[in-house]
């Protein structure tokens, strides 16, 4: 039923109509809210009444209360549902920085209010700032997903990402010279460098941990969670079920978590010299944990390979403070992280002759244009080389050419 009320107004006729009917039940409570329209006309009033009713049964959002919703507490829902998920806590812990970036720009615009033009506007401003385009293309993605999410809970009809352009930079020829892939793995000159430097200047365990990355191809969060019970000496064997991680940098505050991906979950065959030096290892390290029982109160349980005497495990930003000790004693210049070992590994092993799908699956199928590039321009090498063994050994046969 509606009820007519007529009041004053300052148009033609002096007057307007309101007209107020129920509107659909709140699904928490089952009251029922009352909705209430102005018009020039009693018919006009309650056509507008009809529309908003109908509009509120198919969104189930009160319009006055899209208008006042503001993108920072839908992306705060959506973030709730996203968590839920079955994905990795790194991951969300990524989405969660890129929602403050876009926080910054949109924190308290309405969500319904947010237009094309102003998504690209802030992808271009955080080019113009400098940041790098993943981290762009990573604000832009989540973002995508927001809107989706608002369009899903009809907050909007349309997703304002669709048809944007990630903004790039012009490639240089300076850019051309200075992006040798070469930068991304170690030599063979400059591996056994670092190796040598390893074994004169390395503090306890520095060995065990850069040989293992070297002939790996680990990654430093899978090495860091090592347990001894995924080290099979008997078939100089290594399970990689598990990866660290520990955003605080927090010895005690870790947290085991599946690999990156499914391809991730190997097993792989370790030279023997490798598993002769970690079996001595482990010996020496259960050694130590016995002692530390007796004088520490804090200890850690999990057996883990690389770990402190209190049974506590390293984690990646030790394995990054070694590598840069070591690094100030060699004359390599390269910007390098435990992960350079992992494309140092596949530089490995194809100039050993192994074939590319053989590699990727060694090193649990990651970095899929990196591998390739390392392999193409490992094995291109070696065809040059093979080029000039063939010219250097058979010069005299070529030269019988220049004879006649």
């Amino acid at each position: 039923m509606a009820s007519f009320t007529k009041v004053k107004a300052n148009n033609k006729q002096g007057y307007k109509w309101i007209c107020v009917k129920d509107g659909p039940p709140d699904p928490a409570t089952g009251n029922r809210k009352q909705i209430a329209r102005r018009g020039d006309t009693k018919k006009e009033a309650e056509e507008r009444v009809d529309a908003a009713i109908k509009k509120l049964k198919e969104t189930k959002h009160d319009e006055k209360l899209i208008k006042s919703l503001k993108f920072e507490k839908v992306a705060s829902d959506w973030l709730k549902t996203y968590s839920r998920g079955k994905r990795k806590k790194s991951t969300i812990r990524i989405r969660e920085k890129e929602i403050k970036i876009l926080n910054r720009y949109i924190a308290k615009a309405g969500i319904a209010e947010i237009t094309p033009r102003k998504h690209q506007e802030i992808l271009n401003d955080l080019f113009d700032k400098g940041y790098a385009k993943s981290t762009i293309e990573g604000v832009h993605v989540t973002a995508g997903m927001i809107y989706k999410y608002a369009i899903k809970e009809k907050y909007r009809d349309d997703n304002p990402c669709v048809g944007a352009e990630i903004p790039e930079r012009e490639v240089t020829v300076d850019d051309i010279e200075n992006a040798s892939i070469e930068n991304d793995y170690l030599t063979r000159g400059e591996l056994s460098e670092f190796l040598d430097t390893v074994l004169k200047h390395g503090k306890d365990e520095d060995k065990e941990i850069f040989f293992l990355l070297a002939f790996t191809g680990m990654r430093p969060g899978e090495l860091c969670a090592l347990w001894e019970s995924v080290l099979n000496f008997k078939e100089n064997k290594i399970k990689i079920i598990r990866t660290m991680y520990n955003p605080d940098n927090n010895m005690r505050k870790y947290e085991l978590t599946p690999p990156k991906t499914k391809g991730s979950i190997r097993e792989i065959v370790v030279e023997p010299e490798i598993m002769d030096m970690l079996k001595a290892h482990v010996r020496s390290m259960t050694k130590l944990k016995m002692k530390a029982r007796l004088v520490e109160e804090d200890i850690c349980e999990d057996n883990f390979v690389f770990c402190r005497p209190n049974g506590y495990p390293y984690i990646q930003k030790t394995l990054i403070n070694r590598m840069n000790r070591l690094l100030n004693k060699t004359t390599i210049t390269k910007e390098a992280t435990p992960h350079i070992f992992r494309h140092t590994h596949v530089s490995m092993l194809a100039e050993a002759g192994v074939d590319l799908p053989t590699i990727m699956k060694r090193v649990g199928h990651d970095d899929m244009d990196t591998t390739l590039k390392i392999y193409l321009h490992v094995t291109e090498k070696m065809q040059q080389n093979a080029s000039l063994k063939v010219q250097t050994t058979y010069n005299d046969l070529l030269h019988m050419i220049e004879a006649k």
